[in-house]
Protein backbone atom coordinates (compact mmCIF):
# COMPACT_ATOMS: atom_id res chain seq x y z
CA UNK A 1 0.00 0.00 0.00
CA UNK A 2 1.39 3.16 -1.10
CA UNK A 3 0.29 6.63 -1.93
CA UNK A 4 2.00 9.02 -4.45
CA UNK A 5 0.28 11.91 -3.12
CA UNK A 6 -2.42 13.50 -0.76
CA UNK A 7 -5.21 13.32 -3.48
CA UNK A 8 -4.56 9.48 -3.85
CA UNK A 9 -4.85 8.65 -0.18
CA UNK A 10 -8.09 11.09 -0.54
CA UNK A 11 -9.52 8.90 -3.23
CA UNK A 12 -8.29 5.94 -0.79
CA UNK A 13 -10.26 7.00 2.05
CA UNK A 14 -13.14 8.06 -0.01
CA UNK A 15 -13.53 4.14 -1.49
CA UNK A 16 -13.00 2.75 2.25
CA UNK A 17 -15.89 5.01 3.36
CA UNK A 18 -13.56 6.89 5.79
CA UNK A 19 -13.94 10.40 4.08
CA UNK A 20 -16.68 12.46 3.76
CA UNK A 21 -17.02 15.76 1.58
CA UNK A 22 -18.82 18.61 3.29
CA UNK A 23 -20.39 20.65 0.48
CA UNK A 24 -22.44 22.97 2.65
CA UNK A 25 -20.74 26.64 3.01
CA UNK A 26 -18.37 26.74 6.14
CA UNK A 27 -16.16 29.43 7.30
CA UNK A 28 -12.38 29.21 7.83
CA UNK A 29 -13.06 30.88 10.63
CA UNK A 30 -13.88 28.69 14.25
CA UNK A 31 -17.09 26.85 12.24
CA UNK A 32 -14.39 23.93 10.88
CA UNK A 33 -12.64 23.89 13.91
CA UNK A 34 -16.16 22.91 15.56
CA UNK A 35 -16.93 20.69 13.09
CA UNK A 36 -13.21 18.88 13.10
CA UNK A 37 -13.48 18.85 17.20
CA UNK A 38 -17.16 16.82 17.24
CA UNK A 39 -15.63 14.50 14.32
CA UNK A 40 -12.75 13.62 16.27
CA UNK A 41 -13.99 12.88 19.17
CA UNK A 42 -16.48 11.07 18.03
CA UNK A 43 -14.39 8.60 15.93
CA UNK A 44 -15.44 9.78 12.56
CA UNK A 45 -14.18 10.16 9.52
CA UNK A 46 -11.62 12.53 7.15
CA UNK A 47 -13.60 15.37 6.28
CA UNK A 48 -13.11 17.85 2.98
CA UNK A 49 -14.43 20.75 3.02
CA UNK A 50 -15.71 21.89 -0.77
CA UNK A 51 -17.31 25.05 -0.06
CA UNK A 52 -15.52 27.28 2.30
CA UNK A 53 -16.54 30.92 2.19
CA UNK A 54 -14.56 33.48 0.35
CA UNK A 55 -12.21 30.36 -1.20
CA UNK A 56 -11.88 27.90 -3.94
CA UNK A 57 -9.55 25.98 -2.63
CA UNK A 58 -10.85 22.48 -0.65
CA UNK A 59 -9.83 22.18 2.95
CA UNK A 60 -8.88 18.30 3.86
CA UNK A 61 -8.69 17.72 7.92
CA UNK A 62 -9.06 14.88 10.07
CA UNK A 63 -6.09 13.17 7.66
CA UNK A 64 -4.71 11.04 10.67
CA UNK A 65 -7.58 11.40 13.01
CA UNK A 66 -7.87 7.71 14.14
CA UNK A 67 -5.70 4.29 14.49
CA UNK A 68 -6.92 2.89 11.66
CA UNK A 69 -6.15 5.95 8.95
CA UNK A 70 -2.81 6.88 10.54
CA UNK A 71 -1.55 3.04 9.54
CA UNK A 72 -3.12 3.45 6.30
CA UNK A 73 -1.24 6.47 5.41
CA UNK A 74 2.35 4.69 6.63
CA UNK A 75 1.15 2.12 4.24
CA UNK A 76 0.02 -0.82 6.22
CA UNK A 77 -2.86 -2.08 7.37
CA UNK A 78 -1.94 -2.19 11.44
CA UNK A 79 1.08 -0.01 13.35
CA UNK A 80 2.83 -3.11 14.52
CA UNK A 81 3.76 -3.61 11.11
CA UNK A 82 5.57 -0.62 11.05
CA UNK A 83 6.93 -1.87 14.16
CA UNK A 84 8.35 -5.02 12.86
CA UNK A 85 9.78 -3.38 10.02
CA UNK A 86 12.12 -1.02 11.92
CA UNK A 87 12.88 -4.13 14.58
CA UNK A 88 13.88 -5.96 11.57
CA UNK A 89 15.65 -3.44 9.94
CA UNK A 90 17.97 -2.16 13.32
CA UNK A 91 18.84 -6.37 13.99
CA UNK A 92 20.22 -6.27 10.39
CA UNK A 93 22.12 -3.01 12.16
CA UNK A 94 22.84 -4.32 15.11
CA UNK A 95 25.63 -6.70 14.53
CA UNK A 96 27.22 -8.95 11.77
CA UNK A 97 25.01 -11.68 10.12
CA UNK A 98 26.18 -15.46 10.87
CA UNK A 99 26.29 -17.69 8.25
CA UNK A 100 26.47 -17.89 4.51
CA UNK A 101 22.65 -17.53 3.81
CA UNK A 102 22.14 -14.76 6.10
CA UNK A 103 24.97 -12.58 5.11
CA UNK A 104 23.82 -12.68 1.74
CA UNK A 105 20.38 -11.77 3.18
CA UNK A 106 21.32 -9.23 5.08
CA UNK A 107 23.15 -8.16 1.68
CA UNK A 108 20.17 -7.64 -0.10
CA UNK A 109 18.79 -5.69 2.45
CA UNK A 110 21.27 -3.24 2.60
CA UNK A 111 21.10 -2.66 -0.79
CA UNK A 112 18.00 -2.36 -0.86
CA UNK A 113 17.65 0.58 1.62
CA UNK A 114 18.81 2.03 -1.17
CA UNK A 115 15.55 2.84 -2.95
CA UNK A 116 14.84 4.53 0.08
CA UNK A 117 16.83 7.61 -0.30
CA UNK A 118 14.73 10.82 -1.67
CA UNK A 119 15.29 11.23 -5.67
CA UNK A 120 15.50 14.69 -7.88
CA UNK A 121 13.09 15.75 -10.70
CA UNK A 122 13.55 18.40 -12.40
CA UNK A 123 9.58 19.38 -12.88
CA UNK A 124 7.50 18.60 -10.33
CA UNK A 125 3.32 18.74 -9.79
CA UNK A 126 3.88 21.73 -6.63
CA UNK A 127 5.60 23.74 -9.08
CA UNK A 128 2.80 24.37 -11.64
CA UNK A 129 1.68 27.82 -10.58
CA UNK A 130 3.98 29.85 -9.96
CA UNK A 131 3.56 33.12 -7.97
CA UNK A 132 6.50 35.97 -7.18
CA UNK A 133 6.39 39.67 -6.47
CA UNK A 134 3.31 42.00 -5.69
CA UNK A 135 0.83 38.41 -6.51
CA UNK A 136 2.00 36.97 -3.38
CA UNK A 137 -1.05 36.81 -1.08
CA UNK A 138 -1.23 34.07 1.58
CA UNK A 139 -4.97 35.27 2.18
CA UNK A 140 -5.65 33.84 -1.00
CA UNK A 141 -5.45 30.44 0.63
CA UNK A 142 -8.31 29.44 3.88
CA UNK A 143 -5.77 29.41 6.05
CA UNK A 144 -7.91 28.52 9.66
CA UNK A 145 -8.55 30.82 12.38
CA UNK A 146 -9.12 27.59 15.06
CA UNK A 147 -10.14 29.33 18.39
CA UNK A 148 -11.37 32.34 19.93
CA UNK A 149 -8.57 33.59 21.70
CA UNK A 150 -6.37 32.98 18.29
CA UNK A 151 -3.86 35.81 17.66
CA UNK A 152 -5.40 35.26 13.72
CA UNK A 153 -4.90 32.69 11.14
CA UNK A 154 -2.56 29.77 11.53
CA UNK A 155 -0.87 27.34 9.35
CA UNK A 156 -1.39 24.12 11.05
CA UNK A 157 0.03 21.32 8.98
CA UNK A 158 3.40 22.45 7.36
CA UNK A 159 6.28 20.45 6.59
CA UNK A 160 9.18 23.34 7.19
CA UNK A 161 12.37 22.83 5.49
CA UNK A 162 15.48 24.67 6.89
CA UNK A 163 19.33 23.18 5.97
CA UNK A 164 22.02 23.06 8.84
CA UNK A 165 24.51 26.39 7.76
CA UNK A 166 27.83 24.28 8.89
CA UNK A 167 26.64 20.56 7.38
CA UNK A 168 24.22 21.66 4.93
CA UNK A 169 21.48 18.40 6.32
CA UNK A 170 17.84 19.39 5.07
CA UNK A 171 15.30 18.92 8.36
CA UNK A 172 12.00 19.01 8.21
CA UNK A 173 9.82 19.77 11.10
CA UNK A 174 6.46 20.57 12.37
CA UNK A 175 5.79 23.93 13.54
CA UNK A 176 2.92 25.87 13.98
CA UNK A 177 3.20 29.29 11.29
CA UNK A 178 1.06 32.69 12.25
CA UNK A 179 0.01 34.60 9.46
CA UNK A 180 0.85 38.31 10.39
CA UNK A 181 0.02 39.58 6.20
CA UNK A 182 0.24 38.97 2.78
CA UNK A 183 3.99 37.90 2.79
CA UNK A 184 5.19 37.20 6.58
CA UNK A 185 4.14 34.58 9.14
CA UNK A 186 5.46 33.41 12.56
CA UNK A 187 7.80 30.77 13.14
CA UNK A 188 7.18 28.65 16.16
CA UNK A 189 10.83 27.17 16.60
CA UNK A 190 10.47 26.11 20.22
CA UNK A 191 13.57 25.66 22.45
CA UNK A 192 14.80 22.27 21.66
CA UNK A 193 13.54 22.27 18.10
CA UNK A 194 16.04 21.48 15.22
CA UNK A 195 14.76 24.17 13.13
CA UNK A 196 15.67 26.05 16.21
CA UNK A 197 19.18 25.02 16.10
CA UNK A 198 19.63 25.91 13.12
CA UNK A 199 17.78 29.50 13.51
CA UNK A 200 20.51 29.90 16.44
CA UNK A 201 23.38 28.69 14.38
CA UNK A 202 22.51 31.14 11.67
CA UNK A 203 22.73 33.84 14.01
CA UNK A 204 26.27 32.97 15.12
CA UNK A 205 27.82 32.27 11.73
CA UNK A 206 26.38 36.06 11.09
CA UNK A 207 24.13 34.86 8.34
CA UNK A 208 21.96 37.47 6.98
CA UNK A 209 19.14 35.12 6.27
CA UNK A 210 18.47 31.51 6.71
CA UNK A 211 16.64 29.83 3.60
CA UNK A 212 13.08 28.02 4.24
CA UNK A 213 10.71 26.47 2.71
CA UNK A 214 7.08 25.41 3.67
CA UNK A 215 5.19 22.57 2.10
CA UNK A 216 1.91 21.92 2.59
CA UNK A 217 0.15 18.67 1.21
CA UNK A 218 2.22 15.69 -0.28
CA UNK A 219 2.19 12.19 0.67
CA UNK A 220 0.57 10.93 3.93
CA UNK A 221 3.86 9.61 4.71
CA UNK A 222 6.17 12.17 4.24
CA UNK A 223 3.52 14.60 5.80
CA UNK A 224 3.45 12.47 9.30
CA UNK A 225 7.15 12.69 9.19
CA UNK A 226 7.85 16.48 10.06
CA UNK A 227 6.01 15.58 13.46
CA UNK A 228 8.72 13.11 14.01
CA UNK A 229 11.40 13.89 16.72
CA UNK A 230 14.54 12.20 14.67
CA UNK A 231 17.67 12.55 16.02
CA UNK A 232 19.33 15.99 13.91
CA UNK A 233 21.65 13.59 11.51
CA UNK A 234 18.90 11.50 10.43
CA UNK A 235 17.08 12.65 7.30
CA UNK A 236 12.95 12.93 7.57
CA UNK A 237 12.74 11.64 4.01
CA UNK A 238 14.43 8.90 4.14
CA UNK A 239 12.45 7.68 7.20
CA UNK A 240 9.21 8.98 4.89
CA UNK A 241 11.09 6.82 2.29
CA UNK A 242 11.39 3.38 4.46
CA UNK A 243 8.00 3.84 5.74
CA UNK A 244 6.76 4.30 2.07
CA UNK A 245 8.92 1.80 0.75
CA UNK A 246 10.33 4.32 -2.29
CA UNK A 247 12.62 7.24 -2.41
CA UNK A 248 10.36 10.55 -2.02
CA UNK A 249 10.78 12.73 -5.00
CA UNK A 250 12.34 16.19 -4.31
CA UNK A 251 12.79 18.93 -6.33
CA UNK A 252 14.66 22.43 -5.77
CA UNK A 253 12.61 25.26 -4.94
CA UNK A 254 12.65 28.33 -7.64
CA UNK A 255 14.31 30.36 -5.28
CA UNK A 256 16.41 29.11 -2.85
CA UNK A 257 18.66 25.79 -2.59
CA UNK A 258 16.43 24.18 -0.67
CA UNK A 259 14.91 20.64 -2.44
CA UNK A 260 11.12 20.13 -1.38
CA UNK A 261 8.25 17.73 -1.66
CA UNK A 262 7.71 17.45 -5.55
CA UNK A 263 4.52 16.30 -4.52
CA UNK A 264 3.24 18.73 -2.27
CA UNK A 265 -0.29 21.18 -2.63
CA UNK A 266 1.30 23.97 -2.14
CA UNK A 267 5.18 25.02 -1.25
CA UNK A 268 5.85 28.45 0.04
CA UNK A 269 9.51 29.80 -0.45
CA UNK A 270 11.01 32.45 1.42
CA UNK A 271 13.91 33.26 4.42
CA UNK A 272 13.87 33.90 7.90
CA UNK A 273 16.04 37.28 9.07
CA UNK A 274 18.64 36.15 12.38
CA UNK A 275 17.48 38.16 14.91
CA UNK A 276 14.31 39.55 13.63
CA UNK A 277 11.33 38.50 15.97
CA UNK A 278 8.10 39.53 16.08
CA UNK A 279 5.39 38.88 19.02
CA UNK A 280 3.49 35.38 18.35
CA UNK A 281 0.30 34.21 19.84
CA UNK A 282 -2.52 33.36 21.60
CA UNK A 283 -2.88 29.99 19.89
CA UNK A 284 -4.68 26.90 21.16
CA UNK A 285 -2.57 24.51 21.93
CA UNK A 286 -2.79 20.84 22.07
CA UNK A 287 -2.30 20.86 25.66
CA UNK A 288 -5.73 21.67 25.91
CA UNK A 289 -5.18 25.70 27.01
CA UNK A 290 -3.91 28.60 25.02
CA UNK A 291 0.18 29.46 24.14
CA UNK A 292 0.12 32.75 25.33
CA UNK A 293 2.29 35.79 23.28
CA UNK A 294 5.96 35.23 22.84
CA UNK A 295 8.91 36.69 20.95
CA UNK A 296 9.24 34.13 17.36
CA UNK A 297 11.38 34.49 14.23
CA UNK A 298 9.18 36.26 10.90
CA UNK A 299 9.13 34.01 7.53
CA UNK A 300 9.36 36.27 4.71
CA UNK A 301 7.30 34.68 1.54
CA UNK A 302 9.51 35.51 -1.54
CA UNK A 303 7.70 32.87 -3.71
CA UNK A 304 4.72 30.39 -3.82
CA UNK A 305 4.33 27.82 -5.98
CA UNK A 306 1.59 25.15 -5.80
CA UNK A 307 -0.58 22.68 -7.87
CA UNK A 308 -3.37 23.68 -10.47
CA UNK A 309 -6.58 23.27 -7.86
CA UNK A 310 -4.72 22.35 -4.95
CA UNK A 311 -5.97 21.54 -1.70
CA UNK A 312 -5.31 22.74 1.28
CA UNK A 313 -4.66 20.62 4.27
CA UNK A 314 -4.92 21.26 7.57
CA UNK A 315 -4.96 20.19 11.82
CA UNK A 316 -6.87 21.23 14.69
CA UNK A 317 -4.90 20.64 18.37
CA UNK A 318 -6.94 21.63 21.53
CA UNK A 319 -8.23 19.61 24.49
CA UNK A 320 -6.76 15.74 24.17
CA UNK A 321 -8.22 13.60 22.08
CA UNK A 322 -7.60 15.80 18.64
CA UNK A 323 -5.90 14.56 15.76
CA UNK A 324 -1.94 14.98 16.92
CA UNK A 325 -2.61 11.99 19.08
CA UNK A 326 -2.90 9.80 16.54
CA UNK A 327 0.39 10.99 14.58
CA UNK A 328 1.79 10.63 18.13
CA UNK A 329 1.32 7.02 18.62
CA UNK A 330 2.78 6.71 15.07
CA UNK A 331 5.97 8.59 16.89
CA UNK A 332 5.23 6.32 20.27
CA UNK A 333 5.27 2.54 18.04
CA UNK A 334 7.86 3.18 15.58
CA UNK A 335 10.34 4.81 18.57
CA UNK A 336 9.92 2.04 20.69
CA UNK A 337 12.37 -0.23 19.00
CA UNK A 338 14.72 2.35 18.77
CA UNK A 339 14.44 2.95 22.54
CA UNK A 340 14.85 -0.89 23.50
CA UNK A 341 18.58 -0.27 21.27
CA UNK A 342 19.38 1.91 24.70
CA UNK A 343 17.36 0.58 27.58
CA UNK A 344 16.60 -3.21 26.33
CA UNK A 345 14.46 -4.06 29.48
CA UNK A 346 11.56 -1.35 28.46
CA UNK A 347 8.30 -4.07 27.10
CA UNK A 348 5.63 -1.50 26.13
CA UNK A 349 5.27 2.34 25.81
CA UNK A 350 2.25 4.72 26.15
CA UNK A 351 2.43 8.57 26.05
CA UNK A 352 -1.62 8.93 26.74
CA UNK A 353 -3.74 11.62 24.92
CA UNK A 354 -4.64 13.18 28.38
CA UNK A 355 -0.93 13.34 28.72
CA UNK A 356 -0.05 15.93 25.79
CA UNK A 357 2.74 13.49 24.99
CA UNK A 358 5.56 15.27 27.21
CA UNK A 359 3.25 15.52 30.40
CA UNK A 360 3.09 11.68 31.24
CA UNK A 361 4.99 8.16 29.66
CA UNK A 362 4.06 5.05 31.10
CA UNK A 363 6.66 2.28 30.67
CA UNK A 364 6.97 -1.61 31.53
CA UNK A 365 9.60 -3.00 32.32
CA UNK A 366 11.01 -6.49 33.06
CA UNK A 367 12.50 -5.78 36.20
CA UNK A 368 15.63 -8.05 37.51
CA UNK A 369 17.81 -5.84 40.10
CA UNK A 370 16.58 -3.43 42.30
CA UNK A 371 16.62 0.14 41.13
CA UNK A 372 15.72 -0.60 38.11
CA UNK A 373 12.97 1.45 37.43
CA UNK A 374 14.69 4.65 38.16
CA UNK A 375 17.21 3.65 36.06
CA UNK A 376 14.65 3.53 32.99
CA UNK A 377 13.38 7.05 34.13
CA UNK A 378 16.89 8.63 34.26
CA UNK A 379 17.48 6.80 30.85
CA UNK A 380 14.28 8.38 29.19
CA UNK A 381 15.38 11.69 30.38
CA UNK A 382 18.53 11.77 28.23
CA UNK A 383 16.81 10.21 25.60
CA UNK A 384 16.42 13.14 23.00
CA UNK A 385 13.19 14.70 23.20
CA UNK A 386 11.97 12.46 25.91
CA UNK A 387 13.93 15.11 28.71
CA UNK A 388 11.34 16.87 28.10
CA UNK A 389 8.79 14.25 30.10
CA UNK A 390 7.42 15.62 32.97
CA UNK A 391 5.86 13.02 34.31
CA UNK A 392 6.94 9.01 34.24
CA UNK A 393 5.47 6.03 35.46
CA UNK A 394 7.02 2.76 35.59
CA UNK A 395 4.97 -0.69 36.11
CA UNK A 396 6.21 -4.17 35.63
CA UNK A 397 6.33 -6.22 32.45
CA UNK A 398 2.82 -7.77 33.06
CA UNK A 399 1.32 -4.63 33.21
CA UNK A 400 -0.36 -3.63 29.85
CA UNK A 401 -0.01 -0.04 29.97
CA UNK A 402 -2.64 0.78 27.15
CA UNK A 403 -4.60 -0.13 29.44
CA UNK A 404 -4.96 2.90 31.89
CA UNK A 405 -7.00 1.61 34.66
CA UNK A 406 -5.28 -1.25 34.95
CA UNK A 407 -2.17 1.32 35.40
CA UNK A 408 -3.70 2.99 37.68
CA UNK A 409 -4.93 0.13 40.02
CA UNK A 410 -1.35 -0.99 40.09
CA UNK A 411 0.47 2.61 40.50
CA UNK A 412 -2.35 2.97 43.19
CA UNK A 413 -1.69 -0.01 45.28
CA UNK A 414 2.33 -0.38 44.88
CA UNK A 415 3.51 2.92 45.83
CA UNK A 416 4.86 3.99 48.84
CA UNK A 417 4.82 7.88 48.19
CA UNK A 418 7.78 8.19 50.86
CA UNK A 419 9.92 5.78 49.10
CA UNK A 420 8.77 5.98 45.31
CA UNK A 421 8.63 9.37 43.94
CA UNK A 422 11.89 10.64 42.38
CA UNK A 423 11.95 14.32 41.90
CA UNK A 424 14.50 16.04 39.17
CA UNK A 425 14.67 18.98 37.35
CA UNK A 426 16.06 19.84 33.37
CA UNK A 427 14.54 21.08 30.31
CA UNK A 428 10.82 21.19 29.80
CA UNK A 429 8.59 21.86 26.73
CA UNK A 430 8.37 25.45 25.96
CA UNK A 431 4.51 24.96 25.87
CA UNK A 432 4.27 23.62 29.67
CA UNK A 433 1.83 25.52 32.09
CA UNK A 434 2.69 24.37 34.99
CA UNK A 435 6.51 25.25 35.67
CA UNK A 436 7.09 28.58 37.85
CA UNK A 437 9.42 29.68 35.05
CA UNK A 438 9.71 28.87 31.33
CA UNK A 439 11.64 26.05 29.06
CA UNK A 440 13.07 25.07 32.92
CA UNK A 441 11.51 23.24 35.65
CA UNK A 442 10.92 19.76 37.31
CA UNK A 443 9.98 16.23 37.00
CA UNK A 444 8.68 13.63 38.70
CA UNK A 445 9.21 9.75 38.25
CA UNK A 446 6.60 7.19 39.52
CA UNK A 447 8.24 3.56 40.80
CA UNK A 448 5.28 1.32 40.69
CA UNK A 449 6.94 -1.88 40.38
CA UNK A 450 6.39 -4.64 42.79
CA UNK A 451 10.05 -3.90 44.95
CA UNK A 452 12.18 -5.70 45.85
CA UNK A 453 13.74 -6.52 49.65
CA UNK A 454 16.98 -4.04 48.76
CA UNK A 455 14.56 -1.32 48.12
CA UNK A 456 13.42 0.60 50.68
CA UNK A 457 13.64 -1.34 53.13
CA UNK A 458 10.79 -3.50 52.60
CA UNK A 459 10.36 -6.12 55.41
CA UNK A 460 7.56 -7.98 54.22
CA UNK A 461 6.76 -10.14 51.41
CA UNK A 462 4.85 -9.13 48.28
CA UNK A 463 1.41 -10.67 48.24
CA UNK A 464 0.40 -12.28 44.72
CA UNK A 465 -2.40 -11.58 42.16
CA UNK A 466 -5.50 -12.51 42.92
CA UNK A 467 -5.84 -15.38 39.64
CA UNK A 468 -8.48 -17.68 38.85
CA UNK A 469 -7.24 -21.72 38.08
CA UNK A 470 -7.01 -22.64 34.89
CA UNK A 471 -8.58 -25.44 34.94
CA UNK A 472 -12.16 -23.63 36.39
CA UNK A 473 -11.53 -21.14 33.88
CA UNK A 474 -11.65 -23.52 31.16
CA UNK A 475 -14.95 -25.45 32.82
CA UNK A 476 -16.61 -22.37 33.27
CA UNK A 477 -16.20 -21.55 29.67
CA UNK A 478 -17.49 -24.71 28.91
CA UNK A 479 -20.62 -24.70 30.67
CA UNK A 480 -21.22 -21.01 29.77
CA UNK A 481 -24.59 -21.56 27.49
CA UNK A 482 -25.97 -24.19 30.51
CA UNK A 483 -26.49 -20.56 32.93
CA UNK A 484 -28.61 -19.20 30.82
CA UNK A 485 -26.19 -16.01 30.79
CA UNK A 486 -25.74 -13.78 27.84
Amino acid sequence: MRFKDLREFVRFLEDKGDLLRIKSPVSHELEITEIADRVIKSGGPALLFENVTGFDTPVLINLYGSTQRTAWALGVEDLDAVVGRVDGLLDLMHGPPQGLINKLKTLGQLVQLGKFQPKTVNSAPCQEVVVQGDDIDLYKFPILKCWPLDGGQYITLPLVITKDPETGIQNYGMYRMQVYDKRTTGMHWQTHKVGTHHYRLSRELGLEKLDVAVALGGDPATIWTGSAPLPPDMDEMVMAGFLREEGVDLVKARTNDLMVPAQAEIVLEGYVTPGEERMEGPFGDHTGYYSMEDPYPVFHVTCITHRREPIYPATIVGRPPMEDYYMGKVTERVFLPMIRLVLPEIVDINMPAEGSFHNLVIVSVKKEYPGQARKVMHGLWGLGLMSLAKAIIVVDHDVDVQNISEVAWRVTNNIDPAQDFVFSTGPIDDLDIGSATPKFGSKVGIDATIKMPQEGGRQRDWPPDIIMDESVKALVDQKWSEYGLA
